[in-house]
């Protein structure tokens, strides 16, 4: 059969672990041009998940991101137009420059530790065109291994025992056996792994069990929770029925933004308007001074496996790189599609603070002359509620917590 005409599969992957998160960012022009579409594009995919996930959630939409801009950058024709509309990708020669400063400036972030690993795994066989082979080194910082994919069980532990090295062993068994064959032509596999340090330690003997209530169980369920009472950038959203607080990690230009609806069931509204709400939290806390907050955030760790082929294809809009018509002839003359996109990620958050972290201190200034400080408020998480780890405006992880 001529190889202009067989189909071959490709299959994206990627595994991420985090435990409390952080990291800053340099700016040029490309870099600032990439992080804005992938914002864009975060709030997207996030909406979209977390309205399918009913349970815990934790996702990265930047590691989906650069995995697909990866795929995106051998697509042509609509398939090419189509992953930049729903990517928010910039012209071809921004994506591949602004994604590299990202990626670079990623795997330099002081005071946490943050990596993120790209690899190309191509079957013994295939050939890729130089052009991207090239570009996946140099812009995307990837590395190639040749698999072979008919031998399926060993595939899949290559792949597999990357993911354990590239993640400290968090994360294991993102493709099975199953899910490869000797059509299988390539894996763009995406790592990131994160461990940071709270700028503020929760002192573990203020940890007690206390009440969290779940939106399908009237009765509380107790839960270990960590208190501490500081200083913090905390907000009101009356008009969406929400409030949020910024917890800082060792890194300043790092924080953990905790949306918590007013009502126990008011989470599926934070998330159905997402938009909005995650914009004005975040221009309302770069506008407002830390006030004394007593704060009380249960530890939580959760795992999740998304397969994401179905919500990509059919309810973002990026139908043709999964169909017969996908055009993917920067990889190769062979053609391609993609026939499978999965996401494991895991998280955890404790009371973990670090002796070499840097104190950060914020000088509040009086508003006016008849400036009284303001009374300490409570901020107890016990109901549902979404995590998001950013650096400056740009969303690393989002966990939802419902149970």
């Amino acid at each position: 059969m001529d190889k202009m005409c067989t189909l071959q599969k490709s299959f994206l992957a990627f595994c991420l672990f985090a435990s409390a998160m952080a990291t800053p960012i340099e700016t040029n022009a490309d870099l600032q041009v990439v992080s804005q579409g992938a914002q864009l594009f975060s709030t997207n995919f996030v909406k979209t998940v977390a309205k399918e996930q009913q349970d815990n959630l934790i996702t990265s939409p930047l590691s989906a991101d650069i995995a697909l801009s990866m795929a995106a950058n051998g697509a042509a024709g609509s398939t090419e137009a189509q992953f930049r509309d729903v990517l928010k990708l910039p012209s071809k020669t921004q994506t591949l420059t602004g994604f590299q400063s990202l990626i670079d400036t990623l795997n330099n972030v002081s005071n946490v530790t943050l990596k993120l690993a790209n690899k190309l795994f191509i079957g013994k066989n295939f050939l890729i065109k130089p052009q991207y082979k090239q570009d996946l080194q140099t812009y995307y910082r990837s590395d190639i291994q040749p698999v072979d994919f008919s031998q399926k069980a060993q595939a899949a532990d290559t792949i597999n025992t990357w993911c354990q090295e590239k993640t400290n062993n968090r994360i294991n068994n993102i493709i099975q056996a199953g899910d490869l064959d000797p059509s299988t032509a390539l894996i763009l596999a995406n790592a990131v792994y994160f461990k940071g340090n709270w700028a503020h330690k929760f002192d573990p003997i203020n940890t007690v069990d206390r009440p969290f209530h779940k939106n399908a169980n009237p009765e509380p369920s107790p839960v270990p929770t960590m208190y501490r009472k500081g200083n913090y950038k905390y907000v009101e959203l009356p008009k969406h029925e929400a409030k949020c607080i910024e917890l800082p990690y060792a890194n300043k230009e790092v924080s953990m933004v905790i949306i918590l609806p007013d009502k126990i069931d008011g989470l599926s509204a934070i998330i159905n308007n997402l938009e909005t709400v995650s914009a004005e939290c975040s221009t309302r806390l770069a506008q407002t001074y830390e006030r004394e907050v007593r704060v009380f955030l249960p530890k939580f760790k959760t795992e999740t496996k998304l397969d994401l082929t179905d919500t990509l294809s059919a309810k973002m809009g990026l139908s043709e790189p999964f169909s017969n018509s996908a055009n993917f002839s920067g990889i190769s003359d062979v053609r391609l599609k993609i026939d499978k996109v999965v996401q494991k990620a895991f998280i955890e958050v404790n009371e973990e603070g670090s002796e070499a972290a840097a104190v950060t201190g914020a000088s509040v200034r009086p508003l006016s002359s008849v400036w009284k400080p303001l009374e300490p408020i409570t901020f107890a998480v016990d109901h549902p509620f979404l995590a998001i780890v950013k650096f400056n405006d740009l969303t690393l992880f989002i966990t939802k917590i419902a149970s």
